[in-house]
């Protein structure tokens, strides 16, 4: 639960893709080690080093009932995937519970805001480095209860310059669907 890699400057606005493009585009731009890859929204392609959910099947952790078990491969990967994803959201909810001063917009020009989410992201990232309990993640636990009560919902490897669409990616991505849900259902039989 810590930032690896943080860009700043862009207004909330902009499309994530031409976020991600600026991230890839810049000389010391957004690592991604071979045999490793960033886990994207279903807004996102699926390429090399981003991995994207399947389209069109269940994916939010409250999609599915409770007993519900996944029926495809394709199921079993978005649940995985979306369980994963929630840890990157309590990533930056433990960030605005630990540091009041970036949960709202304020009035400090762009350049000075951008110094503020770095300077809170490299201390967040010291902390969780050297704090063996962290008391904000009881702060954060709360307001995620309150909210449920409410019912609120350095690499290396050579360098990815563009996201495109990638048949291999998009196979090797079934693939792992396939070998997760085969371990899945074998372990189910087994216990």
């Amino acid at each position: 639960m810590q930032f690896i890699y943080v860009l700043l400057g862009w207004e909330g606005s902009v499309a994530d893709a031409r976020v991600l493009r600026d991230a890839l585009s810049r000389r010391n731009g957004l690592p991604i080690r071979d045999g490793y890859y960033y886990l994207v929204d279903v807004g996102y392609t699926n390429d090399k080093g981003f991995l994207a959910p399947f389209r069109g099947q269940r994916y939010h952790l409250n999609d599915w009932n409770p007993g519900y078990q996944p029926n495809t491969p394709e199921e079993l990967f978005n649940m995985k995937h979306s369980s994963d994803r929630n840890v990157i959201e309590r990533c930056f909810g433990l960030l605005k519970v630990r540091w009041h001063i970036i949960r709202n917009s304020n009035w400090y020009p762009i350049k000075l805001q951008s110094k503020i989410i770095m300077a809170c992201c490299l201390l967040h990232n010291h902390l969780r480095r050297n704090m063996p309990i962290d008391p904000a993640e009881v702060d954060l636990d709360a307001e995620e209860e309150e909210e449920e009560n409410e019912g609120g919902v350095g690499l290396d490897g050579e360098p990815i310059t563009s996201v495109e669409p990638s048949e291999e990616w998009i196979n090797w991505r079934q693939t792992l669907a396939n070998q997760m849900f085969d371990e899945w259902r074998q372990n189910r039989n087994n216990g």
